[in-house]
C-alpha cells in the first residue's frame, strides 16, 4: 500500500473510500479514524501500488467535475436572486398603482 492523499478528519477519508471502492480500488486508512472522542485530525489514505495512477485520476475527475457544478450552482442561484428581485420591483409598482387608483376614487 502506498500514499495516495491525506484527508481532513475520519469522515473525509471514509467518503474517499466508499468513493474508491465503489470503482473496485481497496483502501487502507491510518491515523485517528475511529478514536473514542470526535477529534478532526489528519488521516492518510493508501491505496495499492497498481491501483495508484486510476486512483489519482478518478480524485482529480471529481475535483473537476466539482468546481463545474459549483460555477452552475453559482450561476443558478445569481439568475434566480435576479429573478426575485424583479418580481419584487413589479410587485412594488403594482402594490403602489393600487394604492394610487384606490385613493384617487
Amino acid at each position: 500500500m502506498v500514499h495516495l492523499t491525506m484527508a481532513a478528519g475520519s469522515f473525509h477519508a471514509r467518503v474517499l473510500a466508499a468513493r474508491l471502492g465503489a470503482d473496485g480500488i481497496l483502501t487502507e486508512l491510518r491515523g485517528s479514524v475511529d478514536g473514542p472522542y470526535p477529534v478532526v485530525s489528519e488521516v492518510e489514505v493508501l491505496v495499492p501500488v497498481d491501483d495508484l495512477d486510476v486512483a489519482r485520476e478518478l480524485l482529480l475527475t471529481d475535483e473537476v467535475e466539482a468546481a463545474f457544478t459549483d460555477e452552475e450552482r453559482s450561476a443558478d442561484w445569481h439568475r434566480r436572486r435576479a429573478r426575485r428581485q424583479w418580481l419584487l420591483v413589479a410587485l412594488l409598482l403594482l402594490t403602489a398603482f393600487c394604492m394610487i387608483t384606490v385613493k384617487g376614487l
